[in-house]
């Protein structure tokens, strides 16, 4: 990967100019704002475990990454949209197991640890690639990059249903997170497809609404924490 190859791939870029997205680039304020109001309760409610720390500022830095992103549009920028997005959604599954499913720590951190174990065995078994083998030209993605959420939309669907199904008091945090995802998921998606009808494209709304389910899933997890007997 050419970490300094530009990249475009959202229909509000024109050119490769540092304010080529400016709707894009302005509209992580809405994570910036989620963490915010997340600190603001979690102060409020004298929260003050790393693991909710944690999560506030991962929060802010997918705003910060996505700003870079969007402005710079670089290959290094890529990564500083998309490792914060992954660390949140990581944290957050884990946290909120040991924070609202009353899971030892120790027991998260092993499963963890063995899923790291799989995925680099199965890293390791990959066969390696021929250099003498040209390239195969790859198809346009038909979903615009979004099918790499599709595991966090699952997720996401299955922890509503366990949290509706338990009568827990997060359960309607999370169907609202969950409908607000899928509807940014769906949008991102059509970015590309709706240029010619909407210039500016819809990925802006991507930035707001998944502001909004960052926002929904911390005050989920903070209102129902108690500070006493978490981790």
């Amino acid at each position: 990967m050419d970490l300094t190859a530009p990249v475009d791939i959202y229909c509000e870029r024109l050119d490769a100019s540092f304010w080529s997205e400016p709707l894009n680039a302005v509209s992580n304020a809405a994570f910036i704002l989620a963490a915010l109001w997340a600190a603001f309760e979690a102060r409020r409610r004298r929260l003050h475990w790393p693991s909710i720390w944690l999560l506030i500022v991962l929060a802010a830095l997918i705003g910060v990454g996505s700003f870079l992103f969007h402005t710079f549009a670089t290959g290094w920028s890529a990564l500083t949209d998309v490792l914060p997005i992954w660390g949140f959604v990581l944290a957050y599954a884990l946290i909120s197991i040991a924070h609202l499913g009353g899971v030892a720590p120790r027991r998260i951190a092993f499963v963890l640890a063995a899923l790291v174990a799989l995925g680099v065995l199965f890293w390791i078994a990959l066969p390696a690639p021929d250099p003498a083998q040209a390239p195969v030209p790859r198809a346009p993605d038909r979903f615009n990059g979004s099918g790499q959420y599709l595991p966090a939309v699952i997720a996401m669907v299955i922890w509503s249903v366990i949290a509706v199904a338990r009568r827990h008091p997060v359960r309607w945090w999370f169907v609202a997170a969950t409908g607000t995802f899928m509807l940014s998921l769906s949008l991102r998606t059509y970015d590309i497809a709706l240029c010619d009808v909407w210039p500016y494209g819809t990925h802006v709304f991507w930035h707001l609404l998944n502001g909004t389910m960052i926002a929904l899933l911390l005050q989920a997890l903070i209102r129902n924490t108690n500070k006493e007997t978490s981790p």
